[in-house]
């Protein structure tokens, strides 16, 4: 029982990293990535659509990234999502068959900026990690009657070496994203 409380508590750490892993790939850093607009929602006929599903993204050139509708009639929306993200300060044009997003060069100012929100990002997934640790916990000691006293502080040992290691984790990513954003 207790080995399962704990594999499965490690699973949904995982899944908390790789969550923040994927929150700090949306912020941007000097050249265009696609993985910028993995959020953004377009208005598809009344209901809000992933970009990724309506839209191929790449990268042709270091700052312009391209957006070619699957379906061109929603060449409008696609245009009017991208410019209505916030704190990216892009100006997408459509040519009557793709949209072309040209992003703008980052001040140092910006840049600051970005590492603040990113390690915004890095320490809500830190209090999320503690909330499962918690959790965790919970149905560790509510299982206090049925195993022994020693298993039990062991295990809780073992809680901590496993949120450590998973905390451990995004501060490396956090670390290694302030360092793309302040790169120039």
């Amino acid at each position: 029982m207790i080995a399962e409380t704990l594999a499965d508590t490690s699973a949904r750490m995982d899944r908390a990293v790789e969550a923040a892993k994927d929150d700090f790939a949306t912020v941007r850093t000097g050249r265009a990535n696609p993985q910028l607009f993995q959020k953004v929602m377009v208005d598809y006929y009344g209901s809000p659509t992933p970009l990724s599903q309506l839209a191929s993204l790449n990268a042709p050139e270091a700052r312009t990234l391209v957006v070619t509708p699957y379906d061109k009639s929603a060449l409008k929306a696609i245009e009017q999502a991208i410019r209505d993200i916030p704190n990216l300060g892009v100006n997408p044009t459509n040519d009557g068959n793709l949209v072309r997003v040209t992003m703008p060069e980052l001040t140092a100012e910006r840049r600051k900026e970005y590492v603040k929100l990113v390690r915004t990002k890095g320490e809500d997934a830190k209090v999320h990690l503690r909330g499962i640790r918690r959790k965790a916990k919970d149905e560790l000691d509510a299982l206090k009657s049925d195993v022994g006293e020693d298993d039990l502080v062991r295990a809780e040992k073992e809680l901590d070496q496993i949120t450590r290691a998973h905390v451990d984790e995004i501060d490396e990513a956090l670390k290694r994203k302030e360092a793309e954003l302040l790169e120039v």
